[in-house]
């Protein structure tokens, strides 16, 4: 599975229709979750989930008493579901405005408004760079970790097609964490090398002739390899 990051994560969520809350019934808001762990400390294995905030909801005013009967502290729940799935849990909250400061919807939207324009910023640069061949504004926005997920694989697309073989030595030294970016750029610079008939010596890494047979660099024998 590929790993998605935050951006990713985050376009999909406010995509997605809110669910109700099983309890009340009323529309759950975007939760933040929180670089510290609530409950179990094993994390919840995604940035944002769908939370009951409505104070009137039944699990949360009858919370309180249950968890003063039971465990004898002052706390109550709330209701979150995982984004995508019908999977509803519990999680404690220990004041009226505990998790409150995670809701995000309205920041939430601000931020896709934002990002939706840096996509269009981004799409629009790279579409000049490709009627001007300009590779090195195209390898830039690649490189960039700032630039969104999405234009940064277009760039990683168009760099196969227009790239020159000095564009491949920094690709390869740039770790770029998302599956799907990596796989892109790999495969773009797989189709720089059959541009130039060229590939990297299995030895030291520099760029040779395809059909060489002994590598010029490292004199090492790379025939048939």
């Amino acid at each position: 599975m590929a790993f998605e990051t935050r951006e990713e994560v985050l376009e999909k969520v406010i995509g997605m229709k809110k669910p109700a809350c099983p309890h009340c019934n009323k529309q759950m808001s975007i939760w933040e979750v929180p670089p510290i762990n609530v409950g179990d400390g094993l994390g919840w294995g995604t940035p944002f989930l769908f939370m009951c905030f409505n104070d009137d909801c039944p699990l949360y005013t009858k919370g309180w008493d249950e968890v003063m009967e039971n465990y004898a502290h002052h706390a109550s729940y709330r209701c979150i579901n995982y984004p995508g799935t019908d999977q509803f849990e519990l999680i404690p909250v220990f004041s009226p405005v505990g998790g409150t400061g995670q809701i995000i919807d309205d920041k939430i939207l601000a931020e896709e408004e934002m990002l939706k324009e840096n996509i269009k910023k981004g799409f629009s640069i790279l579409a000049d760079c490709y009627v001007n061949q300009d590779g090195v504004t195209i390898l830039r926005l690649l490189m960039d970790p700032a630039e969104p997920v999405r234009v940064r694989l277009k760039a990683a697309e168009m760099i196969g097609d227009i790239g020159e073989l000095e564009a491949i030595e920094p690709i390869r030294n740039l770790s770029f964490g998302n599956q799907s970016l990596q796989k892109s750029v790999d495969n773009s610079v797989k189709k720089i090398h059959e541009r130039f008939f060229t590939r990297e010596c299995p030895y030291c890494a520099e760029i040779i002739k395809k059909r060489a047979k002994i590598c010029k660099h490292c004199s090492k024998d790379v025939a048939g390899q």
